[in-house]
């Protein structure tokens, strides 16, 4: 199904739907914070707010990293089967390039024993490149059938085991290129993870407690908002039920209430959707990996991939992808089993299971979970999209 999202004007909200904005002010380097925290006694230290924010930004830029990752790896996986498959074809056509050699060298010697003295077909034995070949047919005409036919077959199998030599020699280059992404973006991930764990380890315990607390709050403003949410899409669905039991008996043109809301899911979503959610509930508890795709561990976009694989609709690996696999809607309208996008760079996804609420793995370190759609405050969340 078609992406229904629209270039909109960055800073902007549009249906409920946070537009990209400006990308947000460049990060100090990691270096310069780790020497603050140990800065001398009277100096200045930054505060537990800027610590949290700089591991929060380190941690999107891992899964920034692990999407380009995934993606690298999917098209790593794509290429080696071609690579594969071009090269046993190669060795297929080989083997009947040296049968036909092995034909036409019969008739050169049979020639050459004869003294007949026109080694005809040992000149197609010596040609090197299609070019070769096209320049000595001329003597086809000296030749009886079966030569000719012969060096029919010879030229044939020739030219197209050039040709997908040609093919494998192009397609091992890409791979190179492919691999080569796929280790900067593991590097990447890495180094951002480690630079993270190594912000939070120079945190005092003192520090780390009032850090849990700071979490706190975020998530009860998170259940705050999700709860709002909630009520308001009960809200719209007693509605439409009114507008629906009042529907027989109104004038005709009169039930414009919803016609600039997107239609609810149908039913043959809302099963499909039921499954998705089932799936990725069976997977709380198990941890977040990144490059994970299951069964025993999941990085976001690989859990929102398998759940909706369980309710038989095949997703892209991507984040990236993903958010374009479906219909957007606003984020007031969203149902159960949508997903739900995070950041202007799009590297975060989860699944919507209703009241403001949502499965997702959320990054290194935790589970898979339940969690506010807000958990990173209302201007996190990208879009939402309706996969089937």
């Amino acid at each position: 199904m078609a992406s229904h999202r629209k270039s909109r004007t960055p800073g902007t909200r549009v249906a409920g739907i946070r537009t990209p904005a400006l990308a947000t002010a460049a990060l100090t380097s990691v270096a310069l914070l780790s020497q603050t925290a140990e800065a001398a006694p009277g100096e200045d230290r930054p505060s537990l707010e800027e610590v949290e924010k700089k591991v929060g930004d380190l941690y999107r830029q891992a899964e920034s990293a692990t999407e380009k990752y995934n993606a690298a790896k999917e098209k790593t996986g794509k290429q080696r089967k071609r690579v594969d498959t071009l090269l046993d074809d190669v060795a297929k056509r080989t083997q009947k390039l040296n049968e036909a050699r092995s034909e036409l060298g019969s008739y050169a010697a049979a020639q050459y024993r004869t003294g007949a003295g026109m080694p005809d077909t040992a000149t197609f034995l010596l040609a090197e490149t299609p070019q070769d070949i096209f320049d000595q047919r001329q003597v086809l005409d000296r030749m009886t059938g079966r030569q000719k036919a012969a060096v029919d077959d010879y030229v044939t199998q020739q030219t197209e085991t050039m040709k997908k030599r040609q093919e494998a020699t192009e397609s091992l280059r890409t791979l190179t290129e492919t691999q080569g992404d796929l280790k900067t973006a593991k590097a990447t991930v890495q180094k951002k993870l480690a630079d993270a764990r190594e912000l939070l380890s120079k945190l005092t315990a003192e520090e780390k407690a009032r850090l849990a607390a700071i979490e706190k709050r975020k998530q009860e403003e998170a259940a705050r908002k999700a709860a709002e949410l909630a009520r308001q899409q009960a809200e719209q669905e007693q509605a439409r039920e009114e507008a629906a039991q009042q529907g027989g008996g109104a004038s005709e043109g009169s039930g414009s209430t919803g016609s600039t809301e997107t239609p609810p899911a149908d039913s043959s979503y809302g099963t499909k959707a039921a499954k998705a959610m089932a799936f990725a509930r069976a997977q709380i508890g198990k941890p977040y990996v990144w490059g994970a795709t299951g069964p025993g561990s999941y990085d976001c976009s690989g859990l929102t991939q398998a759940a909706w694989k369980a309710a038989g609709v095949s997703l892209p690996r991507t984040t990236y992808d993903q958010v374009n696999a479906g219909t957007t809607v606003p984020v007031s309208q969203a149902q159960p089993g949508d997903l739900v996008f995070f950041y202007d760079d799009v590297t975060h996804v989860g699944i919507y299971i209703g009241n403001g609420m949502m499965i997702h793995a959320p990054k290194p370190g935790t589970y898979v979970r339940e969690e506010s759609i807000y958990y990173d405050g209302d201007s996190a969340i990208h879009s939402i999209v309706r996969p089937a």
